[in-house]
C-alpha cells in the first residue's frame, strides 16, 4: 500500500525525461566542454547583442508590477484561503528567503564587485571618488530591488494559483491563466522539466564554484591546499549535510540552518561595522541608499545605446539573466513559504526587507574594501579581487582585528549557505517531479539532493561548469517571455478574485433569519456558547437536510451536486460545472475559547474542550467567511446557499 502511495506522488511524465535530458546534458559538458562552452557561449553573445533591450524592459515591468501589485487593492488578497495563517514567524521566513534567493552570492562578490566597479568604472575615472560612488551605485542597481523583484513576480503566481485555487505547486501553474487545465499535459510537463534542468543545473554551477570560495576560506585558516581533490571531497561533504537537512523536513532542517545563516550574517555585519570605519559606513549607507532611489529609473533603462560598450553585457543583462534562471527554484520555494501571507505582506517581506539588508551587506563590506584600497594603500587586496574572486572576502578580512575568527564565522557561513541552497533546491525539485507535493518518499528528496552534488563534481573535474552557467543563464530568454505572459494572467486573475470578493459582502446575514423562534434559537446560542455535540447536532438536523434539499431541486435541473458528509465536523456542498469553477459551500465547526478564559491561553488546541465553545462557519473556494450560521433554520440556510451560488454564477459570467 505504501508503495502504491509512493508512486503515486511521483508524476513519471517529469521525473524520467527530466533526469534523462540532465544525463545527456551533463555528458555533453563534460565530455565536449570547449565545444559546449564555445556553443553556448555564442548563443549568450547572440541573446546580448540583440536582446538586452528586451531582458531590460521586461525586468523594468516586473518590477513596477510588483510594487503595483503590493500597494494597490490586490495587496489584500491573501496567499491562501481567506481564514489562513502564516505558516512561519517572520523572522524565519525572511530567513529562509533570505537564504534560498542571495545569501550565497553577497558572501561570494559583497568585497568583489564593488571594488571591481571601483577598478574597471563604465563612465567615471578608475580611482577617484566619483568611480566609488558609481561602484556601490551598480552594485545596489545589481543586487537591489530588480533582483527580487524577479522572484517574487515568481512565486505570487505560483502561491496564488497553488494556496488559493488549489492548483499544483508547480511552475505548470502559471499557465493556468493562459491555457487552462491543458497544464495538466504535455504543455504543463514540458514546463516542469524545464524548470528541474534548470534548477539542478542552477545549484550544481554553484556548488561548483562556490566550493572553491570555501577552499580559500579554509586554506587561509587551516594552510589546507587549494586542489581540485579538495573541492570534491567538500562538495560530497556539503551534499551529505544537504541530504541530512532535506531529509529532515522544511520546518526542521532547512528552516534551522537558515536561521542560524540568518544570525551569523548579522553577526558578521556588526563585526564589520564595529571593527571598521563605523561613522563613515553609517554615512555612506544613507548616500548610497539615496543615490541608488534617485538614479533607478535611469540606471534600470540605461542600455549605454550611446556609449558603445560590452559593459552592459559582461554586468547588467548578466545579472538579470542569472536572477531569471533562478527564479523557478527561489520563486517556488519562496512561494512554498510564503501560505497565508498577504499580497501586500509578501511584497514588502520579499521586496523591500531583502533589498535592504543587502545593501547594508553591500554599503558595510563594499565601502570598506574601497576605503582600504583608496585610502589606506590596500593594492594587494586589490590585485587579489582582479584575479581571484573567491579569495576575495578573506583577503578583505585580514585588515581587521580578530581576522581569523571572522574568517572562520565567513567560512562556516558559506558552508551553511551552499547547504541550504543545495537543500531547498533538492525540495523545489522533488516538488516539481511530485505534482507539488512535499510529502514525498525520503528517496526522492536523496535521489536529487545526492544528483546535484554529482552534477557539480563532474562539471568541476570535466571543466564544464562555465558552459552549463552560460546555458542556464541563456535559457532565461524564452523562461522572460512566458513569465511575462503569466504576469498579465496573474494581474487578470488577481481582478476577478477582487470582483468576486466584493460580491460575497455578509450583507445578507441580517435578513436570512426570518422567523421569530430562529432569532431567538440564535440569541440562545450567541449566550450559551455551544458545545460541539451542539454544533454537530446542528449540521446532522438542519445543515444536511437543507443540502438534501437544495440539492433534489439542482439535480432535477440537471445540475450535478455532491453532499459530502465524509469529515467529522463538517458538511461540503459542491455544485460540479465541468470545465468552469466549481461552486463550494461548506459549514465547519470551529472550536473558540470562551471569553471568561481568553486571558493566559493563546492556543485553542490547548484549551481542555469544556473550556471551548462553537461555532458553524461557513466556508467558500477562497476559504472562511468569518461569520456563524449555528441556529439558523433549514430555511435561513438554504437562502444563504442560493445566495452565495447566485454570486457565483455572476462570477463566472464575468469571467467568461
Amino acid at each position: 500500500m505504501e508503495q502504491k502511495q509512493d508512486q503515486a506522488r511521483l508524476n513519471p511524465a517529469v521525473f524520467y525525461p527530466a533526469a534523462g535530458l540532465i544525463v545527456v546534458i551533463l555528458l555533453f559538458a563534460a565530455i565536449l566542454p570547449e565545444v559546449a562552452d564555445s556553443w553556448f557561449q555564442t548563443l549568450q553573445g547572440a541573446i546580448i547583442t540583440n536582446a538586452s533591450w528586451f531582458y531590460v524592459l521586461a525586468v523594468a515591468l516586473i518590477l513596477l508590477v510588483v510594487v503595483y501589485l503590493g500597494f494597490s487593492r490586490f495587496g489584500s488578497i491573501k496567499l491562501g484561503p481567506d481564514h489562513s495563517v502564516p505558516d512561519y514567524s517572520k523572522l524565519t521566513w525572511f530567513s529562509m528567503l533570505f537564504s534560498a534567493g542571495m545569501g550565497i552570492g553577497l558572501m561570494f562578490f559583497g568585497v568583489a564587485e564593488p571594488v571591481m566597479h571601483y577598478l574597471d568604472p563604465p563612465v567615471a575615472e578608475t580611482g577617484t571618488v566619483e568611480a566609488a560612488r558609481a561602484a556601490m551605485n551598480l552594485t545596489f542597481f545589481h543586487w537591489g530591488l530588480h533582483a527580487w523583484a524577479i522572484y517574487a513576480i515568481v512565486a505570487l503566481i505560483l502561491a496564488f494559483f497553488a494556496y488559493r485555487h488549489g492548483l499544483p505547486l508547480t511552475m505548470r501553474s502559471a499557465l493556468f491563466p493562459i491555457i487552462g487545465n491543458r497544464i495538466y499535459g504535455p504543455i504543463g510537463h514540458a514546463v516542469d522539466i524545464f524548470a528541474v534542468i534548470g534548477t539542478v543545473f542552477g545549484v550544481a554551477t554553484s556548488l561548483g564554484y562556490g566550493v572553491t570560495q570555501i577552499n580559500a576560506g579554509i586554506n587561509y585558516l587551516f594552510d589546507v591546499p587549494i586542489t581540485t581533490t579538495v573541492q570534491v571531497m567538500l562538495i560530497v561533504g556539503v551534499t551529505l549535510l544537504a541530504i541530512i537537512s532535506v531529509t529532515t523536513g522544511l520546518d526542521k532542517g532547512i528552516r534551522r540552518l537558515s536561521e542560524l545563516n540568518m544570525g551569523l550574517a548579522v553577526l558578521l555585519l556588526l563585526f564589520v561595522l564595529l571593527l571598521g570605519p563605523t561613522v563613515f559606513l553609517l554615512q555612506a549607507f544613507v548616500q548610497n541608499t539615496g543615490s541608488y532611489i534617485s538614479s533607478i529609473v535611469g540606471n534600470t533603462f540605461n542600455l549605454f545605446a550611446y556609449e558603445k560598450t560590452d559593459w552592459i553585457g559582461g554586468w547588467t543583462v548578466f545579472y538579470w539573466g542569472w536572477w531569471l534562471s533562478w527564479a523557478p527554484f527561489v520563486g517556488l520555494f519562496i512561494a512554498r513559504v510564503s501560505r497565508g501571507r498577504t499580497i501586500g505582506e509578501f511584497v514588502a517581506g520579499v521586496l523591500l526587507i531583502p533589498a535592504g539588508f543587502t545593501m547594508m551587506w553591500m554599503t558595510f563590506f563594499g565601502n570598506t574594501a574601497i576605503d582600504l584600497i583608496m585610502n589606506q594603500g590596500a593594492d594587494r587586496l586589490a590585485e587579489l579581487v582582479q584575479s581571484d574572486v573567491s579569495v576575495a572576502l578573506f583577503a578583505f578580512l585580514e585588515a581587521f582585528p580578530f581576522s581569523s575568527v571572522l574568517s572562520m564565522i565567513a567560512t562556516l557561513m558559506v558552508v551553511v549557505f551552499f547547504v541550504t541552497s543545495s537543500d531547498s533546491g533538492s525540495m523545489v525539485v522533488d516538488m516539481l517531479c511530485s505534482n507539488g507535493r512535499d510529502d514525498t518518499p525520503v528517496w526522492q528528496r536523496i535521489f536529487w539532493a545526492g544528483g546535484e552534488g554529482v552534477v557539480a563534481i563532474v562539471l568541476l573535474l570535466a571543466g564544464g561548469l562555465g558552459a552549463l552557467q552560460t546555458m542556464t543563464i541563456a535559457a532565461a530568454l524564452p523562461f522572460t517571455i512566458v513569465l511575462l505572459v503569466a504576469t498579465y494572467g496573474l494581474i487578470k486573475a488577481l481582478r476577478i478574485d477582487v470582483h468576486k470578493r466584493d460580491t460575497l459582502q455578509n450583507s445578507a446575514l441580517l435578513t436570512t433569519g426570518s422567523s421569530s423562534k430562529n432569532w431567538r434559537d440564535r440569541l440562545n446560542n450567541i449566550v450559551d456558547f455551544p458545545t460541539r455535540e451542539v454544533g454537530q447536532r446542528f449540521l446532522d438536523k438542519v445543515v444536511l437536510p437543507a443540502y438534501k434539499e437544495v440539492a433534489a431541486e439542482m439535480r432535477e435541473k440537471g445540475l450535478t451536486v455532491e453532499v459530502i458528509t465524509e469529515t467529522e465536523g463538517q458538511v461540503i456542498y459542491r455544485v460540479i460545472h465541468g470545465d468552469e469553477i466549481d461552486f463550494v459551500y461548506s459549514v465547519q465547526l470551529a472550536g473558540h475559547i470562551r471569553p471568561a478564559f481568553v486571558e493566559g491561553e493563546s492556543h485553542v488546541e490547548n484549551v481542555a474542550e469544556e473550556e471551548k465553545y462553537y461555532r458553524a462557519e461557513v466556508h467558500l473556494r477562497e476559504g472562511g467567511q468569518d461569520y456563524d450560521i449555528l441556529g439558523w433554520s433549514r430555511e435561513a440556510v438554504i437562502g444563504d446557499i442560493i445566495d452565495h451560488y447566485h454570486k457565483h454564477m455572476h462570477f463566472l459570467h464575468i469571467l467568461r
